[in-house]
């Protein structure tokens, strides 16, 4: 039996830290734009659970 959980995720096409010097300028703005995408994915994501929490403590404070 296959669990979803136990394969193996791909490798990110980068890790955060690398050193910039061998990078293009293209490689370079591809990976701040992937970075943007990423940290506005993460914020929508904070905001999701911030309206979540109020919303359940709106509820139980009642």
């Amino acid at each position: 039996m296959s669990n979803d959980d136990d394969a193996p995720r791909p490798a990110a096409p980068f890790q955060i830290g690398q050193p910039p010097d061998l990078l293009s300028v293209a490689e370079l703005e591809a990976r701040i734009a992937a970075l943007r995408q990423e940290i506005a994915r993460l914020e929508a994501a904070v905001r999701a659970k911030q309206a979540a929490s109020a919303a359940a403590e709106s509820f139980f404070r009642k």
